[in-house]
C-alpha cells in the first residue's frame, strides 16, 4: 500500500461498524471526532497522484466544458424553439444559475483537493448514502455519455467521406481509451489545444456574425435586427397562441441550456492531479462567470441576430455542421468557407468532450471505491498515475457505440441517452444542497469562510438557493408536455422522470443498509481541512508582467 494513502475497507466487508470506524460514516459528533483525524489524512492522495495539470489546464478544461455541441449545432435548436429573445433569456437565466453550482464546488475544491469531486464532498460534508446514490447515478452518465460523443465524432466524420461507422466508432474510441490511460498531462495538453481551436471558432463565428448583421457579407445585405422584428423576438410554441405559447417556448429552451452547460462543475473532479489546486481551481472559478458571459451570451445573441426562427433548416436531424445556425447564415449571405471550418472543430469538441468524460467518470469511480461505495479494484493505479481499472470499465461499455449500428438497438441506445440527459440537473441539485450544508457548518462551527478558507464564494448563500429552486423546478417541469392533452409519449415521460426514483431508490436502500445518518453541522470535517491548508502552504502564482497581463483566459 502506498506510505500516504489512507486504507478502505473492501467494498464486499463494509459494515456499518467498520465504516464508522475508518472514517467512511459518521454516526454521531463524538464518534465523529476520531473520524475527522482520518478525514484530513484523506488529502494524502495528492501524493499518490502526479500531479500533471498545471493552472492553465486546469482553466481550459474548465472553460472547454462550457463549449461543444450544445453551442454549435444546439443553439440552432433553441431559437428555433424559443425565438431569439427567449433562447437569449435561457441560455442567460441558466448560465448564472449554474455559475453558482461552480462557485459552490470552487470553494469546497479549494479546502478538500480531492480526486472525484462533488462526490467526495458529499461523503464528507452532508450523507455518505447521498455520495453512493449519486455516485452511481453519474458512473450510468458516464457510462453512456462517452460512446455518445464517439458516435458523434463518427458522425461528424461522414460530412466529408462515407465509410461504415464501426470504423470510426473504433478509431475514435481506441484514441479516447489510450489518451486516457496515459499521463494526465497528456490529457491535459489535448484539452488546452482543443479549448483554443474552440474559442478561435467562436471569436470568428461571432465576427463573421456582426458582419453579416452590419452588411459586409459577400451580398452587402445589412440585416440589424430585423429577425426579432419578424418572425418576432418569441416563437408560438406548439402552435399554441398568446402570451402562453411564447412562454412555453422560452421555458422549452431551458433543456437546450442544460444540455450546452453540462460538465461545466467538474473543474474539481482531477483536483488531486493539479498542481497548486488551491490557486488553481478558485482561478478557475472565479472566471467562469464571464467566460459564460462572452462565450455564451454573446454568441446566443449573435445567433439570433443572423438566422430567423422559422428557418426549417434550424431543426435537422444530422448532426453535422449543415445545421449550425452560423452555417446557414453563412451560406444566406453567400460564405462557402465555413461548413467545413465549423465541423472541423465540432469534430475536435465531440472527441473533447468524450476526453473529458473519461476522466471524470474514471476519477469519479476512483473517489467512490476510496470511500468504500466501489470495488477497491477501481483504486489500481498504473506507472502513470491513472486510475486504469476504473478507465478499462468504461473502455468495456464504448462498445455501447455499436449499438446505433442497428435500427432497433440504435432506438433502445437512444432512450438511454434520453435518460442520462436529466443527470445533469440531479448532479446540479445534490452539489447546491451538499454546498448549502458546508456553508451553515462553517456557520455553525464559527469558521469566518473569508479568513479561514483559502477562497470564500461571493453571492452565498442566497445565489445557491436561488440556483437551487431553479433546478427542482426545472426537474419537475422537465416532461411537462406528456401532460398535455393528446401529447403522451411514454419515452419522454421515463426520460424526464426516471431518475427521481433511482436516486430515492439509492439513497433510501444504502440509507437502511448501512444505517448511515446525515451529518450533524457541528460534526462536518471543516477544521481539520483548514489546519492541513495552514500546514502545507502553496507558492504564490507568479504576477503577470508585460503582455501576459492582457491574458484572461489562464494564469
Amino acid at each position: 500500500m502506498h506510505p500516504h494513502t489512507i486504507e478502505y475497507p473492501s467494498f464486499d466487508e463494509a459494515s456499518p461498524a467498520t465504516l464508522s470506524e475508518k472514517g467512511g460514516f459518521h454516526k454521531d459528533v463524538e464518534s465523529h471526532e476520531s473520524d475527522v483525524e482520518n478525514t484530513a489524512g484523506q488529502l494524502e492522495e495528492l501524493h499518490e497522484f502526479k500531479q500533471g495539470l498545471h493552472q492553465r489546464h486546469i482553466q481550459m478544461i474548465a472553460l472547454a466544458g462550457t463549449i461543444g455541441t450544445g453551442l454549435f449545432l444546439g443553439s440552432g435548436r433553441a431559437i428555433a424553439t424559443a425565438g431569439p429573445l427567449g433562447a437569449f433569456l435561457g441560455y442567460t437565466i441558466v448560465g448564472l444559475a449554474v455559475s453558482s453550482v461552480i462557485f459552490g464546488v470552487g470553494e469546497m475544491g479549494a479546502l478538500a483537493p480531492l480526486t472525484g469531486g462533488v462526490i467526495r464532498y458529499t461523503e464528507l460534508f452532508y450523507d455518505p448514502a447521498l455520495a453512493f446514490a449519486n455516485g452511481w447515478n453519474q458512473v450510468y452518465s458516464y457510462i453512456v455519455s462517452i460512446p455518445s460523443e464517439i458516435v458523434a465524432a463518427a458522425v461528424i466524420v461522414e460530412f466529408w467521406v462515407t465509410f461504415n461507422n464501426a470504423i470510426w466508432i473504433t478509431v475514435f474510441g481506441v484514441l479516447m481509451l489510450t489518451t486516457a490511460l496515459l499521463f494526465v498531462r497528456v490529457y491535459g495538453e489535448l484539452e488546452f489545444g482543443f479549448s483554443m481551436l474552440k474559442i478561435m471558432l467562436i471569436i470568428g463565428i461571432n465576427i463573421m456574425a456582426l458582419v453579416i448583421t452590419c452588411g459586409g457579407g459577400p451580398n452587402h445585405t445589412a440585416i440589424g435586427f430585423s429577425y426579432w422584428k419578424t418572425p418576432g423576438p418569441f416563437v408560438q410554441y406548439l402552435g399554441i397562441g398568446g402570451s402562453l405559447g411564447r412562454f412555453l417556448g422560452f421555458w422549452t429552451t431551458f433543456d437546450n441550456a442544460l444540455y450546452a452547460y453540462s460538465g461545466i462543475e467538474n473543474i474539481t473532479v482531477a483536483a488531486a492531479e493539479t498542481r497548486n489546486p488551491r490557486h488553481a481551481i478558485p482561478q478557475a472559478a472565479r472566471r467562469i462567470f464571464i467566460r459564460v458571459l462572452l462565450f455564451y451570451v454573446l454568441t446566443i445573441f449573435m445567433v439570433g441576430l443572423v438566422v430567423p426562427s422559422n428557418d426549417p433548416n434550424l431543426l435537422g436531424s444530422t448532426s453535422t455542421a449543415a445545421h449550425s445556425p452560423f452555417v446557414i447564415a453563412a451560406r444566406s449571405a453567400g460564405i462557402k468557407a465555413v461548413p467545413s471550418i465549423i465541423n472541423a472543430v465540432v469534430l475536435t469538441s465531440a472527441w473533447s468532450s468524450g476526453n473529458s468524460n473519461m476522466l471524470g467518470g474514471s476519477r469519479i469511480l476512483y473517489g467512490m471505491a476510496s470511500n468504500g461505495h466501489a470495488p477497491q479494484i477501481f483504486k489500481r493505479m498504473n506507472r502513470f498515475g491513472v486510475p486504469y481499472i476504473s478507465v478499462a470499465l468504461y473502455g468495456i461499455f464504448m462498445a455501447l457505440g455499436y449499438m446505433t449500428l442497428s435500427s432497433s438497438a440504435s432506438t433502445v441506445f437512444t432512450w438511454l441517452q434520453d435518460i442520462v440527459s436529466i443527470s445533469t440537473l440531479v448532479n446540479w441539485v445534490c452539489i447546491c444542497i451538499v454546498y448549502l450544508r458546508f456553508y451553515y457548518a462553517c456557520k455553525r462551527q464559527g469558521i469566518d469562510r473569508h479568513k479561514e478558507l483559502p477562497w470564500a464564494a461571493p453571492f452565498q448563500p442566497w445565489s445557491t438557493w436561488i440556483s437551487l429552486i431553479l433546478f427542482i423546478i426545472l426537474f419537475f417541469t422537465g416532461g411537462y408536455k406528456t401532460f398535455m392533452n393528446g401529447r403522451w409519449s411514454t419515452e419522454s415521460f421515463i426520460s424526464s422522470y426516471l431518475n427521481a426514483p433511482i436516486i430515492l431508490i439509492l439513497y433510501f436502500g444504502y440509507k437502511f443498509w448501512m444505517k448511515t445518518k446525515i451529518i450533524p453541522l457541528e460534526g462536518v470535517p471543516i477544521r481539520p481541512f483548514i489546519e492541513n491548508y495552514r500546514k502545507n502552504p502553496e507558492p504564490e502564482s507568479k504576477k503577470k508582467k508585460g503582455l501576459r497581463r492582457l491574458n484572461i483566459l489562464w494564469s
